[in-house]
This record gives structure tokens, C-alpha cells and sequence, in this order.
């Protein structure tokens, strides 16, 4: 899993021998402070940021790559991880290896992609909905459009706005693609992040502001340390400065606290949704308070005037951003990768679709 640093980067493990050093040596390259490749450079714009390497202080030969926590500017992320290519398999893979990754996902050459995993935020139940690597290898030539449409749903209507966003940021991607001839990539991934509060909304439920939502949640834990909850990862927040403090390194299982599961259950009898739309000449305005009791009943076609009508500047100004990441399998190379093309293509065509319809 993904830990998270008290500076509010993430740590990813590094993996065993070759994978681990192959993935740190790309980031190294193309984060080199003296990389005046173009190619490179222009590559750094779609990757999370790289921080180097850390190790925790009662660990020192675990190694972890810092990263940028591309969710963290979010209220309510909504992330797709997809793994793009024709080939989940490297070029030196063993025949063996070739076999089981062809098994997982036998459509993965005709298709281009595999989605590995979802978690998408529903406004009704103020909570998120998953769906792990199963549902995306349970997916047909037939059902990958409905299957991809569910993780721009938020359970009134269609985020039309993330779509076509996202649609743009991977043509993006697939320029830089289509402009190098560098590097292959295998078993890599495209992550989706998405607001899953709709931008053109505001919503209070009852007294819980979202800064108390988002942020950290009131009591501590024993010891003084405040548990911090980030998009699913659970940390153990230390000092201001972001250095760790002593207490840390009394137990990492203290540190490591993905494992513990703490959720605050609210009950709230009344969920009061105000919609602010930005005054702009030919925009809409609209205010609307509703009971739970009626969030699945009358005023469904009232909240999908509010999510999928949104002024066409609202759309293209939409919070998501689409990010390359894994890279235990990236290889040098003098042609362009036409698999990982064929991959975006495809995707981009998949996503197309479900805006046109």
C-alpha cells in the first residue's frame, strides 16, 4: 500500500530487485536536476512530482520513493487507477510470466487498458463507492464503456465536466506519446483523480463543515498523536515542520497505520444542499434544501438539472487531473510505443463515446 509522509507527500515502497532500482533510476532521470532533454522535461508535467528516497528512522534499509500526493488539493477525490498498453509484460519477461499476465485479462491486447481499481464519492450517502482489480477484469469489449461511465457517476448523474476534462489531459499525454521514440512502457498506469464535490456546488451537511470533513477529525489518539484522514490513508500526523518526532520511532506499527480502520459515524437528520452557481450573464441560479427521506425520491430530477446542466465554462475548468504513474517497467528504446498508444487511443475513444451519449 501507499503511506503517506507527515509532509503531506506519499511513500511507495520500493520493490524488489529489478523493479525497485529500475523504477528509482527513471525517476532519477527524469527528474535530474541537470536533464535539459525536452522529452524528458515536458514528461515531468504528467508524473506526480518525485521527492527522492526516504527511509523511516527504525527502518533505515526500507527504502520508499516520495511522491506528490496528486489527491491532496481534493475535497472528495474520486481516483481510477488504469493500467495502459497492449502488454502487461515487459520484453524480458519469461514465458511463464507472459502466460499469467495474459491469463489476468486475455482482452488486454485488444482493448489497450485494464481498470485496476475505483473509488468513487456519492453525494446522496456522502460516501465513497469501490471497486477493486475484479471489476475491471469481469469487463467486455461490451460492458468497458458502462463499466469506465461508473466511476464518473455520482450517483444522481453523469460528471460529464470530469469526462471531458479528463479526455483532454490524456490527449495531452498521448501527444507527448506520439512526439518520442525514448521510451517503452509496460504495466503502467494512468491515475484519474476527479472532485467528486461538483464545482458548480457548495454543500453543508448540517454542522460538519468540510474543512472538518477533509481535515483532521476532533480527538486524539494515545500519546498525543492526531490521526489524519486522506483519501483511505491513514497516517499518524506529527509535528508542524513535518519532521518525525521521537514517539515515531518507538513503533512502526505505530507510524504504519494503514491497517487501523477509524470512521466517524454521523447521523444526520437533514441534509441541507445549497447550490451557488457563479453569476455569469447567461447562467442559471438555483437553492434547494431536501430531506434525506427524499434524497432517492422527487428531487433526483432537481439535483440533475444541478450536476449535469453546467455552463460549458464550469466544464472545461473542471478539477481532475490525470497523472502517469508505475514505472517498474520502463525500458529504453528507438521506436514509439505503439502499444501504450494504441492504449490511450483506445481509452480516449471508450470516453468519447460515453460523453456523446
Amino acid at each position: 500500500g501507499i503511506l503517506q509522509h507527515p509532509d503531506g507527500t506519499v511513500l511507495k515502497q520500493l520493490q524488489p530487485p529489478p523493479r525497485g532500482p529500475r523504477e528509482q533510476e527513471f525517476y532519477n532521470k527524469v527528474y535530474d536536476s541537470d536533464c535539459c532533454d525536452s522529452i524528458l522535461l515536458e514528461l515531468r508535467e504528467y508524473l506526480p512530482k518525485y521527492f527522492g528516497v526516504w527511509s523511516p528512522p527504525t527502518a533505515p534499509n526500507d527504502t520508499y520513493l516520495k511522491l506528490e500526493d496528486v489527491t491532496r488539493k481534493f475535497n472528495k477525490p474520486c481516483i481510477m487507477d488504469v493500467k495502459i498498453g497492449q502488454k502487461s509484460y515487459d520484453p524480458y519477461a519469461s514465458a511463464e510470466k507472459i502466460q499469467q499476465q495474459v491469463s489476468k485479462y486475455p482482452l488486454m491486447e485488444e482493448i489497450g487498458f485494464l481498470v485496476l481499481g475505483m473509488r468513487v464519492y456519492h453525494v446522496s450517502s456522502d460516501s465513497y463507492e469501490t471497486q477493486n482489480q475484479h471489476y475491471g477484469r469481469s469487463l467486455t469489449k461490451e460492458t468497458v464503456k458502462d463499466g469506465i461511465s461508473k466511476f464518473f457517476h455520482n450517483g444522481y448523474c453523469l460528471r460529464k465536466d470530469a469526462i471531458a476534462a479528463s479526455i483532454q489531459k490524456i490527449e495531452k499525454i498521448l501527444e507527448w506519446f506520439e512526439g518520442q521514440q525514448q521510451l517503452n512502457f509496460y504495466a503502467s498506469s494512468l491515475l484519474f483523480v476527479y472532485e467528486g464535490l461538483c464545482q458548480a456546488t457548495t454543500v453543508r451537511l448540517s454542522d460538519v463543515t468540510l474543512a472538518e470533513k477533509r481535515g483532521v477529525p476532533k480527538g486524539l489518539l494515545s500519546g498525543g498523536d492526531i490521526l489524519e484522514y486522506n483519501n483511505n490513508i491513514h497516517v499518524i500526523n506529527s509535528t508542524e515542520n513535518g519532521k518525525i518526532e521521537a514517539s515515531v520511532s518507538k513503533g512502526l506499527s505505530k507510524f504504519y497505520a494503514l491497517h487501523k480502520k477509524a470512521y466517524s459515524k454521523r447521523h444526520h437528520s437533514q441534509l441541507s444542499l445549497k447550490v451557488e452557481n457563479l453569476e455569469q450573464d447567461n447562467m442559471w441560479k438555483s437553492s434547494t434544501c431536501i430531506t434525506q427521506e427524499h434524497l432517492n425520491g422527487n428531487v433526483i430530477p432537481q439535483l440533475e438539472k444541478v450536476f449535469c446542466h453546467m455552463p460549458t465554462e464550469i466544464k472545461e475548468s473542471a478539477n481532475v487531473e490525470v497523472r502517469m504513474i508505475d514505472f517498474a517497467h520502463v525500458f529504453p528504446s528507438n521506436t514509439k510505443d505503439e502499444g501504450y498508444i494504441y492504449g490511450l487511443k483506445n481509452l480516449i475513444t471508450v470516453l468519447q463515446n460515453i460523453l456523446d451519449n
